[in-house]
């Protein structure tokens, strides 16, 4: 692929993000995109089979960068592995309470949006959940080996818990306009991950039970 197919179809990815995670998948029109892109409509279906397809690509590379700056701050140095876990889910309620659309969640934005309308995009998203809550276990895991997090089940299954927790608590926080909901989120979450100075009777310890 030349130099310039690569920058057409990197600016079609880039503009489209803010953009469908806005207004969602369906309502946004590749005309819109394109015309923001500047790329000519003709040209889209070079890069792109379908509008599907585009959406399976723009997904698969939305997750791509999510998990990049996931990982990142986990490898951050200095910080207790209870620290890097309460500060990406800090990140996680800035994300979704800030002024701009431009870094809005697409799991959270298209998750009941295309699910139920298109197979590969719901699978695109399946991908994307799956490997977000493989590095959460990897954190847990981690924490739980460096002392600062006390967990009563297994990581796999507390990221799990996790996750699906606070994808609701964002769809919440649509509905009621505020931010309450992450506040009770958080409190949760520090309570499943118990505090650094906090022991627990039976703590999981990856013995692998």
């Amino acid at each position: 692929m030349s130099r310039e197919t690569k920058s057409a179809r990197q600016a079609i990815l880039e503009t489209a993000q803010p953009i469908v995670g806005a207004k969602g998948f369906s309502a946004v029109g590749l005309n819109e995109i394109l015309h923001a892109a500047d790329v000519p409509k003709g040209s889209f279906y070079h890069y792109f089979n379908s509008k599907d397809a585009f959406g399976v690509v723009l997904l698969d590379t939305y997750f791509d960068n999510y998990l990049n700056v996931m990982q990142q701050l986990f490898n951050q140095p200095g910080l207790s592995q209870h620290a890097k876990l309460m500060c990406y889910w800090q990140s996680w309620i800035n994300n979704q309470t800030g002024c701009t659309d431009a870094g809005k969640c697409l799991a959270v934005k298209l998750g009941a949006e295309v699910s139920d309308l298109s197979e590969p995009m719901r699978l695109a998203l399946q991908r994307g959940t799956a490997r977000t809550i493989g590095l959460l276990s990897e954190a847990l895991q981690q924490g739980v080996e460096d002392g600062s997090v006390t967990i009563t089940q297994h990581p796999e299954s507390l990221a799990r818990r996790l996750y699906a927790l606070w994808l609701g608590t964002s769809v919440m926080s649509k509905i009621t306009h505020t931010a309450a909901p992450f506040d009770e989120a958080l409190g949760l979450t520090r309570q499943l991950l118990g505090q650094p100075e906090e022991t627990d009777t039976h703590p999981y310890r990856g013995t692998g039970k």
